[in-house]
């Protein structure tokens, strides 16, 4: 058996050239690639951490604050009814009949300050409630913010009467209002859903209004559709009063 050891050789230096090119041009990019992806996960993790415990440091203060209030309505019902106690002793003397119309008065008086105070207090516990809830909507990621509420759009347009539906594109492009300018992609998928509910391609413009917390509202002429956090947590808060009152 005859080895050419030119061949053989040449051979050798192609495979060496071979490794040395993958090594440069594929292992590492991946192990870059690789290292991108874990440095991202672990920034995903400790936001998550910190949303986690500004969440509780709000709920420490939310029942802190509560028991402030607590505290602050049983001293007032207690100097209530001291000042009731003394005026009925003031006027026993008087007279029983009149000591007990004296009597009947304040303790309407404290009933209705008990009551004024209660509401007041809960009032304020729910308007607290919904601040801490926008608080921590804030934490989503920038992406959530746009792209989760595109179906939910979708949806409330399909549930309007085909004539308010249709009367949307009357006045020209449709005006989308979302927390943050929008991206090339969303608003292209933005498109594509009104294109598809309304059945014909449209045109949109788009407002910024951070106010809306997260989310998107379309303001036609004869229609206001939205689905946004905003709406959500003024819908929540006037439930919460309406159910208090009842």
């Amino acid at each position: 058996m005859h080895l050419d050891w030119w061949t053989l050789a040449l051979q050798t230096v192609n495979v060496l050239v071979l490794l040395w090119l993958l090594k440069r041009f594929l292992m590492q990019p991946v192990a870059a690639m690789i290292d991108a992806r874990q440095a991202a996960a672990a920034k995903l993790i400790a936001d998550a951490q910190a949303a986690r415990t500004d969440a509780m440091a709000e709920k420490q203060k939310a029942a802190e604050e509560t028991s402030r209030l607590a505290a602050t309505r049983d001293d007032a019902l207690k100097a209530a009814l001291a000042e009731a106690e003394a005026a009925k002793a003031a006027v026993l003397a008087g007279g029983r009949a009149e000591a007990e119309k004296l009597r009947a008065a304040v303790e309407a008086d404290i009933e209705r300050h008990r009551k004024e105070t209660e509401t007041s207090y809960a009032e304020d516990a729910k308007s607290l409630a919904v601040d801490i809830a926008a608080k921590l909507v804030t934490r989503l990621p920038e992406t959530a913010k746009i792209t989760g509420f595109i179906d939910g759009i979708a949806m409330a347009l399909r549930a309007l009467p085909p004539e308010s539906l249709a009367a949307i594109t009357e006045s020209g492009p449709v005006p989308v209002r979302a927390v943050r300018a929008l991206t090339d992609k969303e608003t292209s998928d933005i498109r594509a859903m009104l294109a598809e509910v309304l059945g014909k391609p449209v045109e949109i413009t788009v407002a910024a209004d951070p106010t809306l917390l997260a989310g998107l509202q379309i303001d036609a002429p004869h229609a206001v559709v939205r689905n946004n956090f905003r709406a959500d947590l003024d819908r929540l808060l006037r439930e919460l009063k309406s159910h208090g009152r009842d």
